[in-house]
């Protein structure tokens, strides 16, 4: 009978270990893939336009914090325009390359684009269990490219520095240290749209106002034509009554 009660026990304890055991490599999983550097637009990143975008780090190590991130620009296709946001505690060097090819922006020329951002940590860096943001103004974008490759270096106080270098390769499982991409959209042509939209807006509230002024305007007109009737009226009525007790005084002396 004990052994017999054993076995089912036994086969329970197998059934909720197993799927305990799945949920532990999913997480385990899970952190690896969204451990790493990456880069993501506020908003969208359009081809041709200007945009925000986001070098998001998070902290790895369970014993050291982040206090230095190293990121490459493109020199495939360089950006004339790179302005990163301060970021409380952290010192910026921007560091600016000479180009192959020079750049053509609003009909200058630019034979010179930032190749590097470097963000050092003057105080406690990203601690264990946080990440942290560095926002960088960025543009024009390339309009014949699909996405950005960004190459960047993450160091900690410890001396241990991992490299997120590997550039993603379609079809390919994603690489152990991942390089940040930003993907880029087609140039939306409704911005145009939005603004003949509001302009339309515009014009259908101004004819609303206009609207209302003469609808207001033909009120007050009612308004004072019916006032000038009852005075009218008033001064008829009076002048009725009047004469009726001057016809009954008459009356009354004959």
């Amino acid at each position: 009978m004990p052994g017999s009660a054993v076995a089912p026990a036994r086969r329970l304890a197998r059934l909720i270990a197993v799927p305990a055991v799945a949920a532990t490599a999913v997480l385990a999983l899970s952190g690896t893939a969204f451990a790493h550097v990456s880069v993501q637009p506020e908003g969208e990143a359009a081809k041709g336009g200007y945009a925000t975008v986001n070098f998001k780090v998070p902290n790895e190590s369970d014993k050291a914090a982040t206090n230095k991130l190293e990121v490459s620009f493109p020199t495939d296709h360089p950006l004339a325009s790179v302005m990163p946001q301060p970021v409380p505690g952290w010192d910026i060097k921007v560091t600016k390359s000479k180009l192959d090819k020079p750049l053509e922006v609003h009909g200058s020329k630019i034979d010179e684009a930032v190749s590097k951002v470097t963000w050092t940590a003057d105080g406690d860096g990203v601690k264990t269990g946080e990440f942290q943001q560095f926002p960088v103004s960025v543009g024009a974008l390339p309009e014949d490219a699909d996405q950005l490759v960004f190459k960047a270096v993450q160091t900690y106080d410890d001396k241990e520095v991992v490299r997120w270098i590997e550039e993603p390769k379609e079809g390919a499982d994603e690489p152990e240290h991942p390089a940040p991409v930003l993907e880029l959209e087609d140039a939306d042509d409704d911005a145009h749209g939005g603004g003949s939209d509001s302009k339309a807006a515009a014009e259908k509230d101004g004819k609303d106002a206009e609207d209302g002024k003469e609808n207001t305007a033909s009120a007050d007109s009612s308004d004072s034509t019916a006032r000038v009737l009852g005075v009218l009226g008033i001064v008829v009525g009076a002048a009725g009554v009047a004469f009726g007790v001057l016809a009954g005084r008459r009356r009354t002396s004959n």
